[in-house]
């Protein structure tokens, strides 16, 4: 917990991150990540204490096949520290059959898919994985996407599912070493803020310091966060590092949220700040 920059009173905040990782087979395929062949969730744990951070949502990574029973164990061990948007292979006929009692697992609140590996990119457009929607929305899944390839088809989803909860990854963008950066990094911005008008559809603010060209305080990226924000309000807008490829400090991740965007303060801030994630994936924690 920290203290929550405002106009006039100092108030307590949690820090929830809306995207964290654990893996225990590495170094990662991902060539952004640590380079290193594991990262435990006592090692995580350490790190959110030493920033500050309250609970974090874990995102168990493909290249480690035991990803998610490592995420479960960490759940059951920490269940006021760490949730879970879990996997399964989207097109297994037996996958199917996991829908209905996800949530019985610990710390599972959701589903999260990137669509990386060989052969993924064009599921969420050639059908293989049309039949993921109306199941996770008979369940009240929540459903995280790496969407920057096919955000069209996520207002698509979102019209034809409005009790389906949609969470798009990283700002709707790509991110990471090599990629573009600044005004660059935000060419799919008309797409992402189209997707606004689907009272379904929110965003992670999701490695947000990848974007920028400057170190922190990121200046180059401000502007864009405004606009993003601006369109789908705090209830729609979730803080998170991705603390594992971030390019600075976790605590800087959370001070360029929490005191270098003016605009962003008060009620809103703390919505952002995890709030608002709690509530649109349906995890119900202690008060403050």
């Amino acid at each position: 917990m920290t203290k929550a920059p405002g106009s006039g009173n100092t108030v307590a905040m949690r820090i929830i991150d809306a995207q964290v990782h654990i893996w225990g087979v590495g170094p990662p395929t991902t060539p952004t990540h640590r380079a290193v062949p594991s990262f435990t969730k006592d090692e995580l744990l350490a790190e959110m204490d030493e920033a500050g951070i309250d609970a974090a949502i874990i995102h168990p990574p493909s290249w480690d096949p035991a990803s998610n029973e490592l995420a479960v164990e960490a759940a059951r061990q920490h269940p006021d520290r760490f949730a879970i948007l879990g996997n399964f292979p989207l097109d297994r006929p037996e996958s199917r059959g996991l829908i209905d009692g996800w949530r019985e697992r610990p710390g599972m609140v959701g589903l999260r898919f990137t669509f990386h590996g060989p052969g993924q990119r064009t599921w969420p457009t050639d059908g293989t994985i049309d039949w993921l929607w109306p199941a996770a929305e008979r369940a009240r899944l929540p459903v995280a996407l790496q969407a920057v390839d096919f955000l069209p088809v996520v207002g698509h989803v979102a019209e034809r599912h409005p009790n389906l909860r949609l969470i798009v990854d990283h700002l709707g963008g790509r991110g990471g070493t090599g990629y573009a950066k600044d005004a660059a990094a935000f060419a799919h911005m008309p797409a992402l803020l189209d997707l606004a008008r689907y009272p379904n559809v929110a965003v992670k603010a999701t490695g947000a310091p990848w974007y920028s060209s400057e170190p922190y305080p990121f200046r180059p990226i401000h502007e864009h966060l405004h606009r993003i924000f601006d369109a789908f309000g705090p209830d729609r807008f979730f803080w998170g590092s991705d603390i594992t490829r971030m390019p600075c400090s976790w605590r800087q991740v959370v001070t360029l949220f929490a005191e270098e965007l003016p605009w962003l303060t008060g009620p809103d801030l703390e919505l952002v700040m995890g709030e608002a994630l709690c509530a649109w994936i349906g995890w119900k924690r202690p008060p403050v």
